[in-house]
């Protein structure tokens, strides 16, 4: 997904609770252009959890017969692109040639590297009728090493991602390892993402990592007498073991790994140096970046 405005930060409220929690992040409300997300991810005084740089929360979103997203091409450079859907569909295209459906439970990866172009539309299919569009749409940097790699895209079907119970909680490793098991989706540093869906009373201990954040996508959990309400996000101590309980019929994501140095981020462009995103712009505006094939007539310009 593009972000449209140059400036992606913004406030974080720290709030103090049991030990467990570091900091509390609320969402704030962006509109991407006939629907609006949640972004948590990246705020004031917590740019990163992990290689996580970029957290949104599209929809639920409902359009009318004859409209849908219509994300015209744009462009990426040293990061990587993860989507996983709720509800809906999104059909990706990039300059690399991919052309993909991205369906609830799956989970599309593209690695932007040293630069790709892409969209996210929906096929008439999809548009001729009522329909809903609800996911998560995340980022994750690449270490410096990898920054400049040759893009890529990886499709994993929904019946890929390992899926277990814990305890009576059914719970997805969508990335990395937890619970004894581990997600077939391509790592470039130490990455977790788990979702669970818990109900009412049930309880869930969270895998550790060296930095971690507990998303709440719908209903409310409590961490000891800390309770996080829906679209809360707790960024966690890493030493601390946390037990969940939910308070309501809950869904969670955790998202985490490896500690990164700081990332510059503009726009839709993250690097470890300043000077490449520059470059970036310049090639943006420049007409330098690859064409989307089936999509080489709209863009969206540089804000």
């Amino acid at each position: 997904m593009s972000n449209l405005t140059q400036d992606t930060r913004g406030e974080c409220n720290e709030a103090a609770g049991c030990g467990a929690i570091v900091k509390i992040i609320q969402p704030r409300e962006k509109d991407l252009g006939g629907f609006s997300v949640r972004r948590l991810l990246p705020v004031a005084g917590q740019q990163m959890v992990g290689p996580w740089i970029f957290f949104d929360h599209m929809g639920p979103a409902f359009f009318s017969a004859g409209s849908g997203i219509k994300v015209r091409p744009h462009p990426h450079i040293n990061l990587a692109t993860v989507t996983y859907l709720f509800e809906g569909e999104i059909l990706h295209r990039d300059s690399l040639g991919s052309l993909q459906p991205i369906r609830p439970g799956d989970i599309n990866l593209m690695v932007a590297g040293r630069g790709i172009v892409h969209s996210e539309r929906e096929r008439p299919e999809v548009t001729a009728v009522d329909h809903q569009l609800h996911g998560l749409q995340l980022w994750l940097v690449l270490p410096e090493a990898d920054e400049e790699t040759e893009p890529a895209f990886y499709h994993y079907p929904a019946a890929d991602i390992p899926a277990l119970d814990v305890e009576g909680v059914p719970v997805r490793v969508i990335m990395g390892s937890a619970y004894g098991q581990t997600s077939p989706v391509k790592q470039f540093a130490p990455t977790l993402y788990i979702e669970a869906s818990l109900k009412a009373g049930q309880q869930l201990v969270l895998p550790q990592a060296p930095e971690r954040a507990l998303y709440i996508a719908a209903g409310a959990v409590k961490a000891r007498d800390t309770k996080l309400k829906q679209y809360e996000m707790a960024v966690l101590d890493a030493d601390t073991v946390v037990t969940i309980e939910a308070v309501s019929d809950s869904r969670v994501a955790l998202i985490g790994g490896a500690a990164m140095a700081r990332r510059y981020i503009e726009w839709n462009f993250v690097s470890s140096r300043r000077e490449r995103i520059e470059q970036a712009k310049a090639d943006w505006q420049q007409g330098n970046f690859p064409k989307v094939p089936g999509d080489e007539d709209e863009f969206i310009p540089l804000p």
